[in-house]
């Protein structure tokens, strides 16, 4: 199918999820792959959010001209400098506009040149659970951008791993790598790369929380991190420590050491999260598990979260 035969049936209301990656080169072909998606669903009377970094969301405006104004537009570098916050956006999205069955359309491209290696990694993962995220129901039609120019070819292949449908020039293509929910799994089972530099380490109990907050404010002191953005890192260590005493046996273990440009704290305990969406859904008020991977999410630069029945590990990182 030609992206011009499937302009032309876009016209007709989508009926389910749809998770596309489009593979363009340079911002012209990004303009080329996601103008017409928004204009088609604008004309449509599709609700429309854009997810996307300051200067292209100023390019789709100038392009879009007065219709920019009927289009929902987020910064992706403040939204997703945490890919964790992604998927809450789009839910929330989804919740206001498609409850009862309105189609609507999104762009969200959370990987672009110059991220940090770590922000790629959780940005593929968040991709990866994209599809575990979505209920297949749900009338969501969601394109998400690769600059093929500028990105490395294992991330391209990634994309085609985390993403059923290829949009390229103008052409969709099946993908023939997407892994579907097996390959989320797997994302959330593959364990966080071991640190190269030497680690304070710091095994707890119920009675050693105390401490687990002291080690963590007192390193952030030591390099200097602001006052409030140490608080916050000290909380969501508490927090995450206070999640292992309740589901992972009871102990766990905290490590603390610092990379060139971050300051990482690392809990480790004996649990299985059998859910990998944990922290990206808005914890109930009768909600007992869930709520300290939520508030670390929220209160750091970023999360990274793995299970295994090796244990689980929250890794959160302090950027310097």
């Amino acid at each position: 199918m030609t992206l011009l035969e499937a302009g032309s049936s876009a016209t007709k209301p989508h009926e389910s999820y749809r998770h596309e990656a489009l593979l363009y080169r340079g911002d012209d072909e990004f303009v080329a792959g996601t103008l017409p998606f928004i204009r088609e669903g604008l004309e449509a009377g599709q609700p429309v959010m854009v997810a996307v970094i300051a200067p292209k969301i100023e390019r789709l405006r100038a392009e879009l001209g007065d219709d920019a104004d009927r289009v929902v537009f987020v910064d992706m570098a403040a939204l997703g400098g945490n890919p964790a916050r992604i998927i809450p956006a789009w839910r929330e999205f989804v919740d206001e506009h498609a409850a009862n069955g309105q189609p609507i359309r999104g762009i969200g491209e959370p990987i672009w040149a110059g991220r940090r290696a770590p922000e790629v990694l959780e940005c593929q993962l968040h991709e990866a659970l994209l599809n575990l995220a979505v209920d297949p129901d749900t009338p969501l039609w969601l394109r998400c951008p690769y600059d093929v120019s500028a990105l490395e070819g294992e991330v391209l292949a990634e994309a085609e791993r985390s993403h059923p449908v290829l949009v390229e020039e103008t052409n969709y293509t099946g993908s023939t790598l997407y892994g579907g929910i097996h390959h989320a799994s797997e994302a959330f089972d593959h364990e966080l790369a071991p640190p190269t530099v030497a680690v304070v380490e710091l095994a707890f109990d119920a009675s050693g929380l105390p401490a687990v907050r002291d080690v963590v404010t007192g390193r952030a002191t030591l390099l200097d991190i602001d006052r409030d953005k140490a608080s916050d890192l000290a909380l969501a260590v508490h927090e995450l420590a206070t999640n292992s005493l309740r589901h992972g046996g009871g102990r766990g273990v905290l490590r603390v050491w610092q990379e060139p440009d971050a300051l990482v704290c690392e809990v480790h305990d004996a649990g299985l999260v059998e859910d990998p969406l944990v922290g990206r859904r808005t914890p109930s008020p009768r909600q007992e598990g869930g709520r300290g991977v939520w508030m670390a999410n929220h209160l750091c630069d970023l999360v990274q979260m793995r299970s295994s029945e090796r244990g689980t590990t929250v890794r959160v990182l302090s950027w310097l």
